[in-house]
Formats: C-alpha cells, sequence, structure tokens
C-alpha cells in the first residue's frame, strides 16, 4: 500500500558523482567547466558593450545568448557543488519549483534564440540588401523579449503541475537538479497526460525550432555555394559552422532525453545528457564564437590597447 509523506516537504537531489576519488575528480573538472563558463561568458557580454564595432545585431543576439548561458549554469551547478562539498543533498519544495522554473526558462528562452540567430544569418547572407530593414534593433529586441517570454509561459505550466501533484515515499530526486520529468517518477498519481505534455512542449520549443534553424541554414550553404567570392564563402562557412556546432551540442541531447518514453529512459543516462546541455554548452559557447570569430578577435586587440594606453 503507498504511503504519503505528509511529514517534510524537502526533496533530496542524488546528485552526479559519487563520494570517491573519480567523485572528486569529476567534481573539480566541472567546477573548472563552471568557472571558464563565468570568465567566457561575462568576458563576451563585456567585450560586445565595450567595442562599438560589435554593436550590430548579430552580436546583440550572441550578448543575449552568453547573459542566458551565465544564469543558465548558475541555476544548477552552485547548488550541484554546494550538495556534493557539504554533504547535505535537500533542497525545499519551493527551492526545487524556482531551480525548475529558471531552468526551464532559460532552456527555451535559449532554444528560441538561437533559432533568432539562425534567422539572422539567413536574412544576412540570403537577403543582404533587406538586412537593414528585417533585422533592426527593434527586431532584435523583440526577439529577445518573445524568446523570454514563452519560455517563462511554458516554465510557469511545468513547474505548477510539479508542485501541485501529490508525491510518495521517497522523495529522492535521481538527478543533480530539479528536473521535472525526474520528480515526476515520484508522483502518486498516474503522470501520462503531463508526459503528453511534455512531448507536446518538447515537439514545440525544441524540434520545431530546430528544423526552422536546418532550413535556414539549408538556404544560407546554398546561397553560399552560388557566392563567386572566395572571401565570402570562407566567412560564411565559417559563420555556418560554429552556429552549427552550437546547435548540435545543445539541441541533440536535450530532444533525445525528452522524446523518448518514460520506459525508455534511465537515471544515468539522462544525467550524462543532462551535462551536456546545463554545463558544456554554457561553456563552449563563448569558446566557440570567440576563437573561430575573427571579429570578436580583433575586437579583444582593440579593447585591450585601449585598456593598457589608459594604464600607461
Amino acid at each position: 500500500m503507498e504511503t504519503y509523506n505528509w511529514t517534510s516537504n524537502d526533496f533530496i537531489l542524488i546528485g552526479l558523482f559519487s563520494p570517491s576519488i573519480i567523485g572528486l575528480f569529476l567534481f573539480i573538472f566541472i567546477v573548472l567547466i563552471f568557472l571558464m563558463a563565468l570568465f567566457g561568458n561575462l568576458s563576451m557580454i563585456l567585450l560586445i558593450f565595450l567595442d562599438t564595432h560589435l554593436h550590430t545585431p548579430m552580436y546583440f543576439l550572441l550578448s543575449q545568448l552568453s547573459f542566458i548561458d551565465l544564469n543558465y549554469i548558475s541555476t544548477i551547478v552552485p547548488k550541484m557543488a554546494s550538495n556534493f562539498l557539504f554533504g547535505n543533498k535537500s533542497i525545499s519544495f519551493i527551492g526545487c519549483g524556482i531551480q525548475s522554473f529558471f531552468f526551464l526558462t532559460l532552456a527555451v528562452a535559449e532554444a528560441l534564440l538561437l533559432t533568432s540567430m539562425a534567422y539572422d544569418r539567413y536574412v544576412a547572407i540570403c537577403f543582404p540588401l533587406h538586412y537593414p530593414i528585417r533585422i533592426s534593433r527593434r527586431v532584435c529586441v523583440l526577439m529577445i523579449i518573445g524568446s523570454w517570454i514563452m519560455g517563462s509561459i511554458n516554465s510557469c505550466a511545468h513547474t505548477t503541475y510539479a508542485l501541485h501533484i501529490p508525491y510518495c515515499r521517497s522523495r529522492a530526486i535521481n538527478h543533480f537538479f530539479c528536473d521535472v520529468p525526474a520528480m515526476l517518477t515520484l508522483a502518486c498519481i498516474d503522470t501520462w497526460v503531463y508526459e503528453y505534455t511534455v512531448f507536446v512542449s518538447t515537439t514545440l520549443f525544441l524540434v520545431l525550432p530546430f528544423i526552422v534553424i536546418a532550413c535556414s541554414y539549408g538556404c544560407v550553404l546554398f546561397t553560399v555555394y552560388r557566392m563567386n567570392s572566395a572571401e565570402g564563402k570562407k566567412k560564411a562557412y565559417s559563420t555556418c559552422s560554429t552556429h552549427l556546432t552550437v546547435v548540435t551540442f545543445y539541441y541533440a541531447p536535450f530532444v533525445y532525453t525528452y522524446l523518448r518514453p518514460r520506459f525508455l529512459r534511465s537515471p544515468t543516462e539522462d544525467k550524462a545528457l543532462a551535462v551536456f546541455y546545463t554545463v558544456l554548452t554554457p561553456m563552449l559557447n563563448p569558446l566557440i564564437y570567440s576563437l573561430r570569430n575573427k571579429e570578436v578577435m580583433e575586437a579583444l586587440r582593440r579593447v585591450a590597447q585601449r585598456l593598457c594606453s589608459v594604464k600607461m
């Protein structure tokens, strides 16, 4: 007979690491990635803000991507690190809801922002004469606001559902953060209706944007193929490969995780895949965009020269 846990509202996060030498090594590795992500994303935001040559729609969107990644990884890693260091794996009921809300909001906002960035490159390369009209500062602001609003609405729906269902027996979530599907394995009721909404949400906010991105870059590559300028082709191919790398690292693990039926999912695999879109992608984004982008490297040089001249 099922028993209901009404004595405590706290959840327990099992975590990603085991208390062993290997677990300690992995913990240190994740913390280093976290610090690299903080430094990289903060640097991108400041660089784009300080260098006027980067005050263009593409880099405005890129600065927002860095801002989202900065908050994204900060929502997950500090709590995970605290749990590992101090051995207290509990998280309050409200705290779990807040973490889940911000995670889902930022996840969807990033997915939609990546779609906006793909549209920006599509217009820039396929319709360069129309670019100032189609991609103005106002349009960029609207795309960013739309991404945040859609992410918040989706997150509110999922988080509200998760916080209003009864939970049975153990409150131990076999994950390193409050992922709603992992929480629902502890539910006392049948959640098949919710699992259907997860499928619909994943399709709307991950699969469809990915299809749009793929179509956009398909058109870009076709246009580039017909170009006569070798330099233009090289720059366009570099931009497309950079964006597609980001998209692949972010979308593929996310879609694979959330579109699988519950009976095909395993907690160990889900946690391993979650590392890609919660930890690795926020660290890789600034590296990919800076190291593979000539304009960003030149802007970094200009800002460094300016700072050196001020000190002297």
